[in-house]
């Protein structure tokens, strides 16, 4: 069975290339073009594609925009991001509109098809510069705040410090408190975290933080 793609580029140039290099495969078969999201719209609803190969910067309705609109049209319809731009707001937002794959146009063209066989599969590719910025944005949305743990601003400074791998005297000398006051924050922090010991309370630091 072959899979239906739909190829959006606003570069004729670009579409025409795609179009010969897909349909060298026998299990490929190109249903069209359209120039920018909203024709994609238009032409996923006329034409029910099985993926989208889609650019990102486009007039009308971009990339990210189009994705959207077609996820929420029809669930099933596979997007892949096939752009020149490896920004971080892109891929963030395509990812959140539900595209399976994000592919830079400097990939070979092995890569692509390879892309396109592995997303209709149901499985999510990202090249390796791609997926790498992912695992960054997801630890940095990972990351919570003082409040979300309900510690105070001390009880943070005081985390933070452990975390940095100071000891109680030191964090007592920086923060200009006794020790004995610094080891009551630390035997606070333990029971408000239900952390064993200090050098679980720096991992926690580090992980959350």
């Amino acid at each position: 069975m072959c899979l239906r793609i739909l190829i959006v580029d606003d570069d004729i140039l670009i579409v025409e290339g795609l179009k010969i290099l897909l349909e060298l495969e026998d299990d490929f078969e190109v249903i069209g073009a359209a120039g920018n999201g909203l024709e994609a719209l238009e032409k996923c609803k006329s034409s029910n594609p099985d993926i989208v190969l889609m650019d990102i910067r486009m007039p009308a309705l971009d990339g990210v925009l189009g994705t959207k609109l077609i996820k929420e049209y029809c669930r099933d319809i596979k997007v892949v991001i096939l752009t020149t731009f490896k920004d971080d707001e892109y891929i963030k937002e395509a990812i959140k509109n539900g595209a399976s794959g994000y592919v830079l146009k400097n990939q070979s063209s092995d890569s692509i098809i390879d892309c396109l066989r592995a997303v209709a599969k149901g499985n999510s590719v990202f090249e390796k510069e791609i997926a790498d910025t992912i695992s960054l944005m997801i630890k940095d949305g990972m990351k919570k705040t003082p409040e979300y743990f309900k510690l105070s601003q001390r009880d943070f400074e005081i985390l933070r410090l452990i975390g940095e791998g100071l000891s109680n005297k030191e964090i007592s000398m920086k923060l200009f408190l006794t020790e004995g006051t610094v080891r009551n924050y630390v035997t606070d922090l333990l029971e408000k975290l239900e952390l064993r010991d200090r050098t679980q309370l720096a991992i926690f630091y580090l992980k959350n933080f």
